[in-house]
């Protein structure tokens, strides 16, 4: 549970982290799972001459950068969401019972209630995060996901429906976050801040001269903590300058009955003080909801999940 002066420091700035909110156990669920999803995945690609180590040659984190050293996109596959650009009927991504347990942690839950209250749906705008060292990114991988992510606000990259959203981000550290293997940074939310312009560039992030980069607070993390963030509070992360990945989940939580700024994608009631029966426990319904949606969207007009324009003043 949250002290009464992080919540105050919450309010105040827009942040807050949360050490060791995540049991190790659950952590260790969730690290296994993946090794058995990438395990599967590496084999395929062998098979196909795709890679060219023997399998029983490499740990988990060897699969992953030999994989992106390939060609191979380990990303979709292993992340928790449909992709913001085409969606085919077979796009790849991952539901499974551990990834479902964190999302619905008992420990979690408690703490996003203290911030926005007991009526807690589950958001859909949601990713994994395995950053590999920068050494080996390629010259133009641009994808947040994995590569350094540029400053912004979770609001402004969500669809307007949500401007008046109570949300919180929940970035979740599965390894140690350092500052050499790229940490958030974080400016603290002003009293009177405001969505701020955003441009399309390599990433959407905000415009030139909107943050202080000189004055951003670093946030090195245990694994299994958590950093909270306001929708409003504008963050980033550094280059990945160590000689390992770091791993992290991005997920957030609104107040039920509230639009998502991603209503195209499924969402589910992870708690619910007044109406228990409309929580969803079983992890196979979830999965269930991501695969019709693939199916629905696959056949429909692309949604564009960005509103910025690269045309405007403050992007030139």
């Amino acid at each position: 549970m949250l002290t009464q002066d992080q919540i105050t420091h919450f309010a105040t700035q827009g942040y807050v982290v949360v050490p060791d909110l995540i049991p190790e156990g659950l952590l260790g669920r969730v690290r296994m799972e993946y090794a058995q999803l990438l395990n599967a995945l590496y084999a395929d690609w062998f098979a196909k001459g795709l890679v060219k180590t023997q399998p029983d040659q490499l740990d988990f984190w060897g699969k992953l950068q030999h994989a992106y050293e390939e060609g191979c996109d380990y990303f979709q596959p292993l992340d928790i969401s449909l992709p913001g650009n085409q969606i085919l009927a077979d796009t790849p991504f991952h539901f499974g019972p551990a990834v479902f347990d964190m999302l619905r942690a008992e420990q979690l839950l408690d703490v996003i209630e203290q911030l926005i209250g007991p009526e807690l749906t589950s958001n859909p705008i949601q990713h994994v995060r395995l950053k590999p060292p920068v050494g080996v990114l390629a010259s133009d991988e641009v994808r947040p996901h994995i590569a350094a992510t540029d400053w912004h606000q979770d609001r402004a990259v969500a669809l307007q429906d949500a401007d008046e959203t109570d949300m919180v981000t929940c970035w979740i550290a599965i390894t140690e976050a350092t500052i050499d293997n790229g940490c958030l940074q974080v400016q603290p939310k002003t009293p009177d801040q405001t969505i701020l312009p955003h441009c399309p560039r390599t990433q959407t992030g905000i415009a030139d001269g909107y943050v202080n980069e000189m004055s951003a607070i670093l946030l090195p993390v245990s694994a299994g903590s958590a950093v909270l963030f306001h929708p409003l509070t504008p963050h980033a992360s550094l280059n990945n300058n160590s000689e390992r990945f770091r791993w992290s989940f991005d997920i957030r939580f609104n107040k039920t009955g509230q639009p998502t700024g991603r209503g195209h994608f499924p969402e589910f009631i992870a708690r619910s003080r007044a109406h228990p029966q409309t929580e969803l426990h079983d992890w196979q319904v979830w999965k269930n909801m991501w695969e019709d949606t693939r199916s629905r969207l696959a056949n429909a007009t692309h949604t564009d999940i960005h509103r910025w324009s690269s045309d405007a003043p403050y992007c030139a």
